[in-house]
């Protein structure tokens, strides 16, 4: 990994780009993300950065983690990431990285939970598809056969079923970062990224890009 930041998407809007063309873009307010500890080979089998984001009250931060913030010189943060940095060795603690270690037209995986949609039938969880909506059908909307019975005798796992649907870990790969505001920390990335508005987003180099 050469590049990574922590944000929150804030919404989508568009933009026109030099040629008048109209272009869907995701607002992420990306960093800053103070540098909490840097881990390396000889005292943790690795090298990382541990990175924190969005300050919070001290009230609603435990003993060991006001330490550790205390440690590094750096204010209570919400969230805590490792990034496994090429370079991790050249960062030190206490430092910011801020949303200029993107640059205009940089291609990024983002990862973040999708919106949760709560209890869904297999039709909206899993594209199934319905019985005959007519008076004399007694099949409309619910779910059909589970598999055989006396043998196997039991339902094969994966079988698609209704259950929880959303609120899982999803990632975009391979979106252009549109423009850059360096000033109010602001990335605008071409396309929809998953999860609602105010969530926590993950933003890193691709890995298909040419």
């Amino acid at each position: 990994m050469k590049k990574a930041i922590l944000a929150t998407k804030v919404g989508m809007t568009q933009i026109f780009n030099e040629n008048g063309a109209l272009i869907p873009v995701t607002v992420l307010q990306a960093g800053p993300c103070a540098v909490t500890q840097v881990k390396t080979v000889e005292n943790d089998g690795y090298s990382a950065v541990q990175v924190g984001f969005g300050d919070i009250r001290e009230v609603l931060v435990n003993k060991p983690r006001k330490g550790h913030f205390a440690k590094a010189g750096v204010a209570n943060k919400k969230h805590l990431k490792e990034f496994r940095f090429e370079n991790a060795a050249d960062y030190t603690v206490g430092q910011e990285i801020k949303a200029d270690i993107f640059a205009e037209g940089d291609k990024v995986d983002v990862t973040a939970k999708s919106k949760g949609k709560g209890f869904q039938g297999a039709i909206k969880r899993h594209g199934q598809s319905r019985g005959p909506m007519a008076h004399g059908s007694k099949f409309h909307r619910h779910a059909g056969s589970n598999g055989a019975a006396t043998s196997p005798g039991r339902v094969f796992k994966g079988k698609h079923m209704p259950g929880h649907m959303g609120h899982v870990k999803v990632t975009v790969q391979n979106l252009e970062v549109v423009r850059i505001d360096t000033e109010n920390n602001i990335i605008l990335v071409k396309g929809a990224v998953p999860g609602p508005k105010k969530s926590l987003v993950m933003l890193k180099n691709t890995v298909k890009a040419n």
